[in-house]
């Protein structure tokens, strides 16, 4: 009986200790990132410092504009220049602000946008540029994406732990999630290494950064080059390009344009069903309007009988009374080679001209 007696007391200590611990680890971590202790700090050149950056310059945007603002969303794809849409202010009535980032999914933009706007309600319109209208799988399973645990790291509440991790689909990765939603120092472990190695370095990145990054991504002008010359043999599979063509160009038309057809297994229209979902609930009986807008495809369009969809989730959410489709062929005319820079980004000019278009559908849909 003493024997149990002293186990009992022995496994007691030990819990206590455990727990003491966790809770120890779990509030030191909670005041560096869950507070402005260290995030004003954060490598701006990260992913998540990136991100961070751009939450920052939108939210001190908000205070400077009126009530016709205007945000978007969506990845590098997106390529339009908030400067040139509102040089057409003085026309259009609108602002238009960019909250997306390069290598960002929907995901993502629902953390961005949550805190962004909180009511739901300071946004004249939310506008969401995606590749197709239709639901085509490729061979990546964007649900799979683990990117999103470092873009929006800050983002992430302690209440959105769970429902985040299951979110992906494996068992190790929901394990980083949730690690990574409890204690956000095993996601910015590399950050703070590189912080501590080289303080005063770091320090004056991010003060260099703050003086000016709003300005100049803000003021960021597109680069010219182009794809001219560009021409697919679709019955070869076979792109022909001009002699001045660059790596980049060639193999992102290769990977891009020539990539092999995927099996069609409705995952992609499960992930957009899922986040597009979540941020459209957000905006129900709000005054905003949702508008998606199809990009400009690409240099040189696919066949479309390359692959049967079989699904239409972007065109399920129309069904919604906010949410509006954009006509689907506004941005056509930029489907050119001399247009885009390589196979998925428009160039300076092609920039130039979907910026106009842009600002001309989006006033069109608000004046209806």
């Amino acid at each position: 009986m003493p024997h149990l007696l002293e186990s009992t007391v022995q496994v007691r200590r030990a819990v206590g200790a455990y727990l003491a611990g966790f809770i120890l680890l779990f509030s030191i971590d909670s005041l560096l990132f869950r507070t402005s202790l260290y995030t004003p700090w954060l490598e701006p050149d990260s992913s998540t410092g990136q991100f961070e950056n751009t939450f920052r310059r939108e939210v001190r945007s908000q205070g400077e504009n009126g009530d016709n603002l205007i945000v978007t969303l969506g990845d590098s794809r997106f390529g339009y220049l908030p400067r040139l849409a509102n040089e057409l202010t003085p026309q259009s009535g609108y602002v238009f602000r960019s909250a997306g980032a390069a290598g960002t999914d929907p995901r993502s933009w629902y953390y961005m946008l949550r805190d962004l706007d909180p009511t739901a309600s300071r946004y004249r319109a939310v506008v969401f540029g995606v590749n197709d209208y239709d639901d085509e799988d490729d061979y990546e399973d964007h649900s799979a994406d683990s990117r999103t645990l470092h873009y929006a790291i800050v983002r992430l509440r302690l209440a959105d732990t769970i429902d985040f991790a299951r979110s992906f689909p494996t068992w190790s990765q929901r394990w980083e999630a949730f690690r990574g939603c409890l204690f956000k120092g095993f996601v910015l472990a590399q950050d703070i290494q590189a912080f501590l190695s080289k303080p005063q370095k770091r320090i004056a990145e991010v003060r260099v950064n703050n003086s000016g990054w709003a300005d100049w991504t803000y003021n960021y002008n597109e680069d010219p080059r182009s794809l001219a010359g560009l021409q697919i043999d679709w019955t070869a599979w076979r792109a022909s390009f001009s002699p001045g063509a660059d790596p980049v160009q060639r193999v992102t038309v290769n990977n891009v344009l020539l990539r092999p057809v995927a099996p069609q297994t409705g995952r992609y229209a499960k992930f957009r069903r899922l986040w597009y979902g979540r941020m459209l609930d957000r905006y129900r009986g709000s005054r905003t309007k949702i508008i998606f807008i199809r990009l400009a495809r690409g240099p040189v369009v696919r066949p479309a009988a390359l692959v049967q969809k079989k699904s239409s989730s972007i065109r399920e959410f129309a069904s919604r009374p906010n949410v509006v489709l954009a006509n689907e062929h506004a941005f056509d005319s930029l489907e050119r080679p001399e247009l885009f820079k390589d196979a998925l980004h428009l160039n300076r000019e092609g920039c130039a001209r979907f910026s106009g278009l842009l600002v001309e559908e989006v006033g069109r849909i608000l004046k209806q």
